[in-house]
């Protein structure tokens, strides 16, 4: 994100739980942020954390006992060291349940602050702690950078205006520097997993050429021509790219030439083909999105490179089709923001959480789809524990537990993805609903087709006891559910 960005602002579900109905509407939450907000990610245990902007705060929503995330309600979380209150910044979570954020387009109390800072640091979920992680050797700045979770479980970061590769350790909180061949710099580019495990990415300056990176090799490649330009006049903007269940890479574009590109990469042979272009002279430099549990992709846009308004869309994997906004877009002085400012987040119910990073927002919404999963796209339980102790830790095992996208994208400002199991426990007589921590994932690879994979789960200590069901979310698809009797 360049600095024209920044002059733009003052500071800047479907059917996955039992009384969710279908219906393509949004809904503002019972109780609503009273902080402003900014990146939301979900954590293993079914809570989303969402970070105030600015700030080194972030706030915990926690869904009501019927799993509504509508009526769900906050808490204040540890918040990061004193000096580190970015905007703009890299983030993971992490196979052991930890989240990773790093670097930050400005920095400060109200920003902006400096630019490109290299601060960085870690959550540890059990002990409610932030803890520093120092930059990799030689980085003084990170902001627009990429990140993804490896396959392997490592964390990858790209350094922007530089070709350089970091690679984290989680337990040392050290970092190695690895890598070659990147054709241009890590410049507002955003990454996307494979089902192989290799990484996908749109250059930003070297347009239209892509490159896919391999893991074992630790070198890139170029992956051919987008067919299109998918950053802005290559200037840098682009917008997110997303694994489809059907195996295509949807890759959405800027463009300040007055119509906004997509392109669209077909896993399975390796070619790019055009995409549609954005409908109303639409584009998404900097903008979210998600795939649905239908496998439509859910856009918020908006004209010609950060103007306004914004427009929402589910492309269906042919077209565009345009669907209705949010109740609110933007700040009171601003009527309604550009799609730069807003996040996208998938809630294991299969609808998609919204936030504002604009600064002046304390609102959330949440959006319900029409359309539902595929059988085959869920997630397959094989083995799991017929009886669990409240407290006890147990392993489950089975098939697609990652799903078979990310979930959703930003590009290089934010990353959201949600591509790990969740366990979902509902008590058959109360109908209560208790999310059970996962963690030390067998694998972070997505769509990972018939392999077994398996996660482990710590049981509620506060879950209901007495006869339940249990099943496996991943991106808000729940896999059939096993009996279990809680103890």
């Amino acid at each position: 994100m360049n600095i024209s960005k920044m002059l733009g602002i003052a500071l800047v579900v479907c059917l996955a739980l039992p009384g969710i109905a279908g219906a393509q509407k949004w809904q503002s939450l019972k109780h609503p942020p009273t902080f402003f907000t900014d990146t939301a990610l979900l954590l293993t245990d079914g809570t989303v954390i969402v970070h105030e902007v600015c700030s080194p705060n972030w706030h915990r929503l926690t869904p009501d006992q019927t799993g509504s995330y509508v009526n769900g309600t906050w808490s204040k979380i540890g918040s990061m060291p004193s000096d580190y209150a970015p905007l703009y910044f890299a983030s993971q979570v992490l196979p052991d349940g930890r989240v990773l954020v790093e670097g930050g387009e400005y920095n400060g109390a109200g920003c902006p602050g400096p630019l490109e800072v290299s601060l960085g640091a870690i959550y540890d979920p059990l002990a409610n702690k932030w803890t520093k992680v120092n930059p990799p050797d030689g980085w003084d700045e990170i902001g627009d950078s990429p990140s993804i979770v490896l396959p392997n479980g490592i964390f990858m970061l790209g350094q922007n205006e530089s070709t350089a590769s970091a690679f984290f350790n989680p337990k040392t909180l050290g970092w190695t520097l690895k890598g070659s061949g990147k054709a241009d710099a890590y410049a507002e580019e955003g990454m996307e997993l494979l089902p192989d495990g290799k990484v996908l990415l749109a250059d930003t300056q070297d347009t239209p050429n892509t490159e896919i990176f391999n893991p074992k090799t630790f070198a890139w490649t170029s992956a051919g021509s987008a067919m299109v330009n998918l950053s802005e006049n290559a200037g840098e903007e682009t917008g997110p790219a997303l694994l489809r269940p059907d195996g295509t890479v949807f890759a959405m574009g800027a463009n300040g030439n007055g119509a906004g590109h997509t392109a669209i990469f077909d896993t399975k042979t390796g070619e790019w083909a055009a995409g549609p272009d954005f409908p109303n002279n639409d584009d998404m430099a900097d903008a979210p999105a998600a795939v649905l549990p239908d496998g439509n992709i859910l856009c918020e846009t908006s004209p010609l490179v950060f103007k306004t308004p914004v427009s929402f869309y589910e492309f269906d994997g042919t077209k565009f089709n345009s669907v209705p906004n949010p109740k609110y877009t933007g700040n009171k002085k601003q009527k309604s923001n550009t799609s730069y400012v807003g996040r996208l987040l998938v809630l294991p119910t299969g609808q998609i959480f919204y936030t504002l990073a604009d600064g002046f927002t304390k609102d959330a919404e949440i959006y319900t789809a029409k359309g539902t999963h595929k059988s085959s796209w869920a997630p397959a339980i094989t083995t799991a524990p017929s009886d669990v102790t409240r407290g006890d830790t147990y392993k489950i095992s089975g098939t697609q537990f990652n799903g078979l996208t990310h979930g959703a994208a930003y590009g290089d400002d934010a990353q959201m993805n949600s591509s790990y199991p969740l366990v979902r426990i509902t008590n058959k007589a109360s109908g209560h609903v208790f999310y059970a921590r996962t963690h030390d994932h067998s694998t972070m690879g997505v769509a990972t087709g018939k392999k077994i994979v398996s996660t482990n789960f710590d049981a509620p200590s506060d879950m209901e006891t007495g006869a339940s069901s249990l099943v496996v979310v991943a991106n808000g698809i729940p896999s059939a559910s096993v009996d279990v009797t809680v103890q």
